[in-house]
């Protein structure tokens, strides 16, 4: 290589990075007024939002908490009478809790938490200062209830339960007690008598769950024959405790893609003859999971659901109590994978129907099924939208309440709205026709539904609405952001442009500073999680976005966009993702960041940087390695670098079973050598989310490359971006690598 020409391009393409740069952008008092946006556009600065419904049991009353610029006010709705009153007297209340605590309270500031009103409206029940309490309200007597008891230990999310530690198990008649003992299912009589072994092929390798079931006639038990797989277990090195100085070691449970997983098997046993039926795996027989089983209404029967390992096949399956005969009642079939936690299912009360989820023909829909034939009598929803959930099968009424998204054409297609059809796919009813993203909140009885709808450009707006119709009853508050824009807000903008095909549209949103000049050119930075799961890209109001807009502040233009290979457009749009997940819908990213600059040229699309933790932190160094020539700079946080070091739930649903050579294609490890621009790693050592060891196998790739690099590991931190000491190093990072500049002293920005 001939240095000197290296060294001149070098400072050449560094005279052009400042010349470009025509804003003071990247200074000390860029970063302090960045620092300070959080407490400048505090939460605080707008009123009359944040509401939350609590509805008060089955009645029409319900409770919730204004945010005034006096401060917090409790009051209750009666839906009937369509009135808003206190639900009790502050003042009251705040004297009465400062007798008992020796404390001044302030009416409008009461620290109270996770508040419950009983049926009456006479007892509010809250925890304070570690202690719960009620009080009487129309008596205005406060009592302490005692301490707030501790909670267990919680079972960490990656650890499988061994199904061990059920509690013995009563029959619906009261005649009966179930339970394990010796890894075998046993019955004795409950008013005492000899005990009945009921299952003889229990072993420690091939045990019974104490999870059991009686039949509603209680003349059977279900539960599953488990026979384990080994765990594969995680370890991590805690640098720097805080109790000791050496340090310490931490296990924890954790399968990746391709390990052995336990084999389960519904059984059903006899309680009178101990007759045992064993069915064929014949349909579970490749498994990633088999659910504990259920009991029919008529005590004839089990259903249970398979996921075949690979996810290509799911089942839901019946087994006979009388012959144990297993057949499908339901079978979704797919070329790439079924969606399993999209899911929805409800089995109605007759016994012979049930409501099904699937997205077959290429959006979420719900299906009828005849139970007895195992097949769909008729689509109940249908179009080039997406159902969301299902809030209440109504099987008096034969309607179904739900949520979903993408009905409106020209509208952004992730806004949610409610309706209502019938079991017939006959007389949808739109309940939240405001343009916004709408969250809801029913009435026990369904009568009334609280609505709060917003836009990230537009304030939330909260309605009392009739629940059969979407009718307004009342309107409850208008968030008030005057505040907030008199000290400088200014609102994202949403913006949809044409992705990688030249024909689908994908939606973003653009953060500029405060003191923004279209007359400038401003660096770019894009925000990315993406992949399957979810969409990213936030649709509802806030002041302040924790990513996004401080970083803008400095100088810069950030930007978020779901392209594809996220969720909830289309099964063909997120699909794009399998076997695939280095794509990271970045084509689209590209695209949109390049039609937007189009429209904005203050815009510069030659210094574009990328920052995402997780998946997004993967995906963040998966843009730099293959797509060097559009972004600049990437920041990495906690990525989960190559998915066979990865959870196994998340990456065998994406990227397929058994592990092949796919995973290598998007495996950040595998590609390192490919690294031709700046790029920051940053990993807490006790991320118990992604293995830390996934950051440290690119390190070592990087290194076995001569690759330069940033690495910064942070002591005790868990899954994170990076927390404050990590946000401020990404703020340097894109300050000297898309401006061109040495970032100030942190000293000067304290």
């Amino acid at each position: 290589m001939n240095y000197s020409n290296f060294s001149k391009h070098l400072l050449i393409g560094a005279a052009l990075c400042c010349s470009l740069s025509t804003a003071a952008q990247g200074t000390a008092e860029d970063y302090k007024r960045a620092n300070g946006l959080r407490q400048k556009y505090s939460a605080n600065l707008v009123y009359y939002s944040g509401v939350e419904p609590h509805w008060v049991g089955n009645t029409s009353f319900f409770w919730y908490i204004r945010n005034t610029p006096q401060g917090r006010e409790y009051v209750k709705v009666d839906a009937e009478a369509a009135q808003r009153t206190p639900l009790f007297d502050q003042q009251k209340l705040a004297e009465a809790l400062g007798r008992e605590t020796s404390r001044t309270i302030n009416a409008m500031q009461l620290p109270l938490k996770n508040c419950r009103v009983d049926e009456k409206l006479m007892t509010l029940r809250f925890e304070h200062d570690g202690k719960r309490w009620t009080y009487n309200i129309q008596e205005n007597t406060l009592k302490s209830m005692g301490a707030i008891p501790q909670r267990g230990k919680q079972r960490h999310w990656m650890e499988v339960d061994d199904e061990k530690g059920g509690a013995p198990v009563t029959s619906p008649d009261g005649k009966w007690t179930a339970y394990i003992k010796n890894e075998n299912v046993y019955v004795r009589p409950t008013a005492g008598g000899q005990e009945r072994q009921l299952s003889i092929d229990g072993t420690l390798g091939n045990y019974y769950s104490s999870y059991i079931r009686w039949s509603p006639d209680s003349k059977r038990v279900a539960t599953v024959r488990i026979r384990p797989a080994k765990k594969r277990f995680v370890y991590y090195v805690e640098s720097s405790p805080s109790d000791q100085l050496q340090p310490r070691l931490h296990k924890q449970e954790y399968a990746k893609p391709g390990d052995e997983l336990a084999f389960r098997v519904p059984c059903i046993f006899e309680v009178e003859t101990s007759r045992a039926l064993i069915p064929s795996t014949e349909l579970f027989g490749s498994q990633y999971w088999v659910t504990a089983p259920q009991w029919n209404a008529d005590s004839q029967g089990i259903t249970f659901e398979y996921n075949e390992r690979g996810h290509k096949v799911y089942r839901v399956l019946e087994m006979s109590a009388k012959d144990a005969s297993v057949r499908p009642l339901v079978e979704e079939k797919e070329e790439k994978y079924v969606n399993y936690p999209r899911i929805y299912r409800h089995f109605l009360s007759d016994g012979k129907r049930m409501i099904w989820s699937s997205e077959r023909d290429n959006y979420n829909h719900l299906y009828m099924y005849d139970r007895q034939t195992g097949q769909p009598t008729h689509q109940i929803t249908k179009g080039k939208w997406y159902v969301r959930g299902v809030q209440r099968v109504d099987e008096e009424q034969e309607v179904i309440y739900f949520s979903a998204n993408g009905m409106k054409p020209g509208e952004d297609p992730y806004l949610i709205r409610y309706y209502r059809i019938g079991f017939d796919g006959k007389h949808l009813k739109e309940l939240t026709p405001e343009e916004g993203m709408h969250r809801c909140w029913y009435s026990g009885d369904f009568r009334y539904m609280v609505d709060v709808y917003s836009k990230v450009d537009t304030p939330p707006v909260a309605l009392l609405r009739n629940a059969t119709d979407g009718r307004v009853v009342m309107e409850l508050e208008r968030a008030d952001i005057s505040a907030l824009v008199a000290n400088g807000w200014k609102a994202p903008e949403v913006f949809s442009a044409k992705g990688r095909d030249g024909k689908t549209d994908m939606w973003g949103v653009i953060y500029r500073p405060s003191n923004f000049d279209p007359q400038r050119k401003y660096p770019v930075i894009e925000y990315i999680y993406s992949g399957p799961g979810d969409q990213y890209v936030p649709k509802t109001f806030s002041s302040y976005n924790w990513w996004m807009t401080s970083l803008a502040e400095l100088g810069f233009i950030v930007v978020q966009v779901d392209g594809m290979t996220t969720s909830f457009r289309s099964k063909e749009f997120e699909e794009v993702c399998y076997k695939n997940l280095k794509d990271a819908g970045l084509p689209d990213h590209i695209a949109w960041i390049k039609a937007a600059a189009q429209k904005y040229p203050s815009m510069d699309t030659a210094r574009v940087g990328i920052f995402g933790c997780s998946a997004g932190g993967q995906e963040a160094m998966s843009a730099v390695l293959f797509h060097p020539d559009f972004y600049k700079a990437a920041y990495s946080a906690c990525g989960c670098h190559d998915n066979r070091m990865d959870k196994i739930w998340w990456n065998e649903l994406w990227m397929g079973y058994p592990v092949d050579e796919s995973y290598a294609h998007s495996s950040n490890v595998d590609n390192a050598h490919l690294l031709t621009r700046p790029l920051m790693l940053v990993v807490g050592e006790m991320d118990d989310n992604v293995d830390p060891a996934s950051t440290m196998q690119v390190v070592n790739a990087l290194v076995k490359a001569n690759k330069d690099f940033e690495l910064v590991v942070l002591p005790g931190i868990r899954h994170s971006m990076g927390e404050y000491f990590g946000e401020h190093k990404r703020y340097d990072f894109f300050v000297r690598h898309l401006m061109g500049k040495n970032p100030p002293a942190w000293s000067e920005v304290k």
